[in-house]
């Protein structure tokens, strides 16, 4: 038991001394701001998690995302972590999560949405986490999907099983320039629910990684109501623009 113990100690401290010399040589650095993280910090510094212009939503059984996707799919709940804003830094984590490798991103700022809602019974009764879906083609120049980092994360931290419920079925172009209007007959019947899936009745929380004018979280909401009228449907999203 003591060679064991001192065995253990061993590989401890080499791994702690691996460990500082990897920081040496490759310093882990804060992602909105650069600088050098410290003991404790993970991906944000604590000067830039402070700044995060987070939504703080307390209602999210009723709250501006809802008016955002009022359609003809009811949303049960809805929350997201912080205000997107293409002038604000906070938004590189987002670009670096979807199209600069970085999904790692993706999936932290995932924890830290579930961590702070978990006790408030938001994921209560909820059967299943449904990542949006990408295209085949975008998936695979891309490598990834970022929502599946998402989704992967929040199952991690609360046990909800992820089901790849959802099809992209087409490709759309971007959205970036386009009006709210233009967006919606963009995004339209590109998803479906895929054959194999089986939503009667179940509770889904779609997961997207940043909602504009909902476009995307609507036209996935109603290919699900569409094929299982019985199904209840909530979203999360990691951030949220500030429409005016």
């Amino acid at each position: 038991m003591e060679i064991r113990s001192v065995i253990s100690g061993a590989v401890a401290a080499l791994r702690s001394g691996a460990e500082s010399l990897l920081a040496l040589v490759y310093p882990r650095l804060c992602e909105v701001c650069g600088d050098a993280l410290v003991d404790g910090e993970d991906t944000l510094c604590l000067k830039c998690l402070c700044e995060m212009p987070l939504c703080r939503i307390t209602d999210f059984r009723y709250n501006f995302i809802h008016d955002r996707l009022a359609g003809h799919a009811p949303i049960e709940k809805a929350i997201s972590l912080f205000y997107y804003m293409r002038s604000n830094r906070f938004t590189l984590l987002i670009q670096d999560a979807k199209y600069n490798g970085r999904p790692r991103i993706a999936s932290w700022l995932a924890r830290k949405l579930t961590d702070s809602i978990q006790a408030s019974g938001f994921f209560a009764n909820i059967d299943m986490i449904v990542p949006v879906p990408l295209h085949l083609f975008k998936k695979l120049r891309r490598g990834y999907n970022q929502t599946d980092y998402i989704a992967g994360a929040i199952s991690g931290r609360t046990g909800i099983p992820v089901e790849h419920a959802l099809i992209c079925r087409r490709r759309h172009s971007s959205q970036t320039r386009r009006t709210p209007f233009e967006r919606w007959l963009n995004a339209r019947d590109t998803y479906t629910v895929s054959p194999d899936a089986e939503l009667t009745g179940k509770h889904i929380l779609i997961v997207d990684d940043v909602i504009t004018t909902g476009a995307t979280l609507l036209s996935c909401a109603e290919a699900i109501h569409a094929a299982f009228p019985s199904a209840r449907i909530s979203v999360l999203s990691l951030a949220v623009t500030e429409l005016s």
